[in-house]
């Protein structure tokens, strides 16, 4: 009931009148969705739309929808309930034709004093302001671990123990070493997070149990019954755009869950976020050809690297529980924009890492596997770090050494200085990229000389193994790749 919507019933388009191609009744429509609908106002009267505004905030358990009845360019004497004034300008000559009609005198930009002292809300908006900083400061004295509760989460803040938080919850899942899918270690990590983030709301478009964004503590939002878990349904945009509302209003941190395929329903909301600067969470699982026998209709291939080329987004694509953990802590930490999670369906090997290599994962890109006199490097990302790793024992089997590099953010290894990037992609050095998705991406890390092994047509239906084979996605194709480029 806080929300009221203001539907501008003008009965034209870009393209012309509606009435030959438009026939929703759109009050009927809302009412069926469960809204307080308010129809007939006159949107040029404004006591009309005064009366309709306290009518609507007089609703106590629904939304509602006013439906505005106007005309498009009232006052233009030649355009008026037209569309020539549906995103263009009236121009000079009906501009002076409409203030003649108008009988309007004033100046181009100029307001006149007593309509604006009608329009003007800053004293009234300053003291309904005052009114609330009162209040709040009575309750902070009854409740103040509430309200600093409270004042933490609107703020976007961390809770103060968070790093310590994150260091065991870290150390603990290293020691764990598990061999799992990617979208299980990203539920181990949403677990391990969500006892210090109550301002968690996850939620998922109808794939729960396979995006794994539950946890132990989630509750199911019901009818009536208020929780921290959102059964989106089948609507991937509306579950990404609503997660950009919750984000712009505070005080709660959302991400929900889908397959990597249909990000392309929520592609324009989560363009949204990245614009706005939210901090949202997309997790997006079954990421590649390892999906299956879904066959290409679910198998994505560009979906990844499109996602990276959206402006202030960071894409994570891990290839063990660590890096899962790491990415979700990043997206958290993240106040500037959105996050996406890039999982598998499969189970991965788990990478075993020292401390200094542990604190690299954060800068998106780093040595997984050095080897003296390294004579290339393999770029690897996911489900291919475990094929990166095994073409670097193969070679040195052979007396070829190479370095694997992981590189789960590209957007956040694009970040970092210089002197770090050259460090961990020598000039000089060969370089072969691995990745199941389309090739073009990996090209401005390892030129025109390097090789790409990924996958540039649509998938097949098949066991996974199989379709690793038959797309030449292996161990054996890297081995063949490094020695090409040497």
């Amino acid at each position: 009931n806080k929300l009221i919507a203001f539907w501008d019933d003008n009965g034209i388009s870009i393209d012309g009148h509606i009435e030959h191609w438009y026939t929703d009744d759109t009050a009927k429509r809302f009412e069926a969705y469960g809204w307080n609908v308010i129809a007939g106002v006159d949107g040029h009267d404004v006591v009309a739309l005064e009366a309709a505004i306290q009518k609507a905030k007089a609703s106590s358990d629904k939304p509602t929808l006013i439906c505005c009845k106007t005309v498009i360019g009232k006052g233009s004497p030649n355009k008026a309930g037209t569309h020539d004034v549906h995103g263009a300008a009236l121009g000079h000559d009906e501009v002076e034709a409409t203030r003649k009609n108008m009988g309007w005198n004033s100046p181009a930009f100029e307001i006149p004093a007593d309509i604006y002292a009608g329009w003007d809300a800053k004293t009234k908006g300053q003291g309904l302001e005052t009114l609330w900083n009162n209040k709040f400061a009575e309750y902070k004295k009854a409740f103040p671990a509430e309200a600093a509760e409270f004042e933490r989460r609107m703020k976007g803040e961390l809770p103060a123990n968070w790093k310590a938080h994150v260091a065991d919850k870290l150390a603990a899942i290293n020691a764990k070493a598990e061999t799992v899918a990617t979208r299980k270690a990203s539920q181990i990590a949403i677990n391990a997070l969500a006892p210090a983030l109550p301002e968690f709301l996850g939620g998922s478009a109808d794939l729960t149990g396979s995006n794994l964004t539950n946890w132990e503590g989630c509750h199911p939002v019901r009818h009536g019954k208020p929780g921290n878990y959102i059964s989106y349904g089948v609507r991937e945009f509306g579950m990404a755009a609503i997660m950009n509302g919750m984000a712009l209003h505070g005080g709660v941190l959302p991400f929900g869950g889908t397959f990597l395929m249909f990000s392309e329903y929520s592609r324009n909301a989560i363009r949204m976020a990245a614009l706005m600067k939210q901090r949202v969470i997309h997790v997006f699982t079954h990421d590649s050809i390892g999906l299956g026998e879904d066959g290409p209709t679910h198998q994505p291939v560009e979906q990844t690297a499109t996602l990276r080329m959206i402006p202030n987004i960071d894409v994570w694509r891990p290839c063990d529980t660590v890096e899962t953990m790491v990415g979700w802590v990043h997206s958290v930490e993240r106040s500037d924009g959105p996050t996406c999670h890039i999982l598998s369906r499969q189970n991965l090997p788990f990478m075993a890492r020292d401390e200094a290599t542990m604190a690299n994962i954060a800068k998106g890109g780093y040595v997984l596997k050095d080897a003296a006199g390294a004579k290339a490097v393999i770029i690897a990302t996911g489900s291919e770090v475990e094929l990166a790793v095994k073409a670097q024992e193969a070679l040195a089997a052979e007396g070829i050494a190479v370095r694997v590099v992981s590189m789960p953010s590209t957007n956040t290894f694009d970040r970092q200085d210089a002197a770090y990037k050259a460090g961990v992609l020598p000039k000089g050095l060969p370089r072969v990229a691995v990745e199941a998705g389309v090739t073009d991406f990996w090209r401005k890390y390892v030129g025109l000389e390097g090789a790409v092994i990924g996958i540039d047509s649509f998938g097949e239906s098949a066991p996974a193994p199989a379709l690793f084979k038959h797309f030449g996605i292996t161990a054996e194709a890297v081995v063949a790749a490094v020695k090409g480029v040497l």
